[in-house]
Formats: C-alpha cells, structure tokens, sequence
C-alpha cells in the first residue's frame, strides 16, 4: 500500500525534480545495505594466531639492492 502511494507521489513531480528523489532513495538504499552488512560483519579478536606464527628476525634485515629496485621499478 505505501509503496503503490509512494509511487503516485513520484508521478506528481516535475520531471527536472526526479533525478533528486532517485538520489535520495538511491543513497537511503544503500545505507540500508551498509547497516545489514555491518550486522553480518563481526571484527576477529586480536590475537588469535598468538604463538602460533614464528617471525624470524632476518625478516626485519635490509632487502638486497636488486630487490629494493625490483618494488621501486627501477
């Protein structure tokens, strides 16, 4: 029912006026989806690979120069 009279509402309008209702129900839309996604979403607890992964320290060693050009495109 409400949405056959929103409809009627949009026929009533100007023409030059449509393309700011499309927006507004446009970006409403979309912020209706961003809330369902962010419901569904649920942040990792910190930590949960804790021990598990061993870093060695030569991975904090100074890249050798042909590799430090290889990233820089050089």
């Amino acid at each position: 029912m409400l949405q056959e009279q929103l409809i009627e509402e949009i026929k009533q309008l100007p023409d030059e006026k449509l393309a700011e209702v499309y927006d507004l129900v446009h970006f409403f839309r979309l912020g209706l989806a961003q809330e369902k996604q962010a419901e569904t979403v649920r942040q990792r607890p910190i930590g949960l690979a804790k021990g598990l992964v061993e870093i060695p320290t030569s991975f904090f060693d100074p890249l050798p120069d042909d590799m430090l050009d290889d990233f820089e495109g050089k």
